[in-house]
């Protein structure tokens, strides 16, 4: 487990544009190269540079570039659930928690890879599970049930998010070939090799789009039907 970096060394410091340097500015500015540039962009003499301030400096807020990463990726999950007030209907609000997870990974794709299985021990990761496993408690389930189940959730969730995400980070070119492949290459299988594919032929180009919502909607199902109680669930 990652040891924060003890407060008072996390004092604002000017950098050299003149800008106050904080854990803020450093996650966001992180995202945007990573934005920018990949991944590989994630480097401390990088980030010095775009933040106008000596490299060691940011060694006073994170002890290294995977004490970053954790930053990171609880950041895409605060702005993910800013705002996020739960309702009554406990499975439509999981379903909005996926919706929100979904956009915060397409909104930045390339950081997405990096977030979507580290475990932040943060405070926005800490309030969103607490927020999970609590709309499963009020559904009648029991809490060894509600953290199991909550698991299977966010992990299909993640899944299905990073996946989008990653496609949606490959350059244009590869993104237009993968998706024609169903309109050309699946249309022209020998039928007595592939009989099944030939049968479902006209429906192949649909395997382009996203199954993230009916993924979502299949597993919300299959809660609301084990609810022990379903008050609330519109159901």
């Amino acid at each position: 487990m990652a040891t924060r970096v003890p407060q008072e060394r996390r004092r604002r410091r000017p950098t050299r544009s003149g800008g106050l340097l904080s854990e803020d500015l450093i996650v966001e500015t992180a995202l945007r190269l990573i934005g920018e540039h990949g991944p590989d962009a994630l480097s401390v003499r990088r980030l010095g540079a775009a933040l106008g301030c000596d490299p060691t400096a940011l060694y006073r807020y994170f002890h290294g570039t995977d004490d970053l990463v954790l930053a990171i990726a609880d950041q895409i999950i605060g702005d993910t659930m800013a705002g996020f007030v739960p309702g009554d209907d406990w499975v439509a609000s999981l379903r909005e928690m996926a919706l929100r997870v979904r956009a915060g990974y397409l909104a930045h794709p390339r950081a997405a890879a990096m977030a979507a299985h580290r475990v932040t021990r943060r405070k926005h990761e800490i309030q969103a599970v607490e927020t999970g496993v609590g709309l499963l408690l009020s559904a009648g389930f029991e809490p060894a049930q509600a953290a199991r189940l909550y698991l299977a959730f966010i992990d299909t969730v993640l899944s299905h998010a990073a996946t989008e995400a990653a496609f949606r980070a490959l350059p244009r070119q590869q993104r237009e070939a993968d998706q024609g492949a169903w309109r050309n290459v699946y249309q022209d299988l020998d039928p007595v090799a592939y009989p099944a594919l030939t049968a479902a032929r006209r429906e192949l180009p649909g395997m382009a789009d996203n199954s993230f919502e009916e993924a979502v909607d299949l597993l919300l199902e299959a809660l609301a039907a084990r609810a022990p109680a379903r008050r609330g669930s519109g159901r």
